[in-house]
């Protein structure tokens, strides 16, 4: 019967960098890494949305306390918008798709965006 996997030889090559001469040392290279880029989750105003509704999003979406959520809410009613989280693009872009669902099964026109920090 034959194998579908082939049968690996445990004999190990014979050569001139057996006995250690003629080996070189390879220098790791330095890569310079980035941190990645940073994006703001940023909640406009409108004039629909209950604030209990945007403090509750922002305690559950964002993991903000009451305080702090109901701060950011205030900013966003007095100035039209206030940035829910900075976080990674992919973080960042789950974290509007939430927030734009939770609000539309709501019944709520709330409006969330992304970005640059």
């Amino acid at each position: 019967m034959t194998s579908l996997f082939p049968v690996l030889s445990s004999a190990t090559p014979k050569g001139p960098l057996e006995d250690g001469q003629g080996a070189a040392v390879a220098e790791k290279e330095e890569l310079a890494l980035e941190p990645p880029k940073l994006y703001q989750v940023v909640m406009l105003n409108d004039d629909f949305t209950p604030m209990e509704f945007v403090v509750l999003v922002l305690q559950e979406h964002f993991r903000h306390d009451i305080e702090s959520a109901t701060q950011i809410m205030l900013k966003i009613h007095h100035e039209g918008r206030g940035v829910c989280g900075v976080y990674t693009k992919d973080v960042a872009a789950t974290k509007v798709e939430l927030v734009l669902a939770a609000a539309r099964q709501a019944g709520h026109p709330l409006q969330c965006i992304l970005e640059t920090a």
